[in-house]
């Protein structure tokens, strides 16, 4: 991997119609990982669910095609990938002719995996099936409506995390107030969060002052959820705990990652109001 400054990342670039798999930028999770205080082993499960709602390409006459696509990134694979690099990849089949879309998803699946370093699924989905169109809400107590005065945008400040150990709880919180900035364009990415967890009840003024603590932060959306996923393992000893972020798309993708204490099955890919 090179540099990202030496790349295209964050700079104006032509799109091709051509099948091109070096357009892809894989990007090491371990030095970020190393930040927060994880090394070789992780102490989470979990995956990077993303959605690609802008895919063309040419079936063997010749006649474009289009479809939605479901990618899934082990959280063990070494690499992420940059998701400007993954539009221009995924642009590169606009004009690229496959036999038929099961040999076209083995490819993607193929590219992806070699990148991440780890087994990527791959699913096409048709624009007219139901589940491409499905709206859900992520189950849980909003707690967005707190009466808070706010002061501090950032850095992410973990010291506002609080919890109560005479009382054991199992809840689920949402916010829909979760926004940082791509550390390579500095773009806003938009997020709605849902945290899932037993153990000592969490202060909530104390939590949403937290997530809005990522407002002015700089880190990509998977590095952003397991420094939540840390922070509050560290500060509020759940015994079980998962973290689940929504991002809003951009650049016809979103991405929705997703980190949990071991025994906690990977989510499924509810669409919000807001994707």
């Amino acid at each position: 991997m090179s540099s990202i400054e030496n790349s295209s990342l964050g700079k104006t670039v032509s799109y091709g119609g051509q099948y091109d798999a070096s357009l892809l930028y894989p990007i090491a999770r371990a030095e970020k990982r190393l930040e927060i205080g994880i090394d070789s082993t992780l102490p989470f499960s979990g995956v990077d669910i993303w959605n690609a709602y802008e895919f063309s390409w040419l079936d063997g006459r010749g006649k474009p095609k289009v479809a939605l696509i479901e990618f899934r990134f082990p959280v063990t694979s070494p690499n992420i990938i940059e998701s400007k690099s993954f539009k221009l990849y995924l642009n590169s089949f606009m004009q690229t002719r496959f036999a038929d879309s099961e040999a076209l998803r083995q490819q993607i699946a193929r590219d992806l995996s070699q990148a991440a370093g780890g087994n990527v699924s791959v699913m096409l989905v048709t624009i007219h099936a139901t589940a491409s169109a499905d709206i859900e809400l992520l189950e849980g107590t909003i707690i967005d409506d707190l009466p808070l005065d706010i002061e501090s945008y950032g850095p992410p400040n973990a010291g506002y995390l609080k919890a109560d150990d005479g009382q054991v709880v199992d809840e689920v919180l949402v916010s829909h107030l979760l926004k940082s900035n791509c550390p390579v364009t500095g773009q806003p990415d938009w997020a709605s969060v849902q945290i899932r967890y037993r153990g000592p009840r969490l202060d909530r003024d104390g939590l949403l002052r937290y997530l809005i603590s990522y407002r002015e932060h700089n880190e990509f959306h998977e590095q952003c959820v397991e420094r939540i996923f840390m922070d509050l393992m560290h500060q509020c000893s759940p015994q079980r705990l998962a973290v689940y972020a929504r991002y809003t798309r951009r650049g016809g993708l979103d991405i929705n990652p997703f980190r949990a204490t071991a025994g906690l099955p990977n989510p499924g890919n509810p669409r919000t109001s807001r994707q």
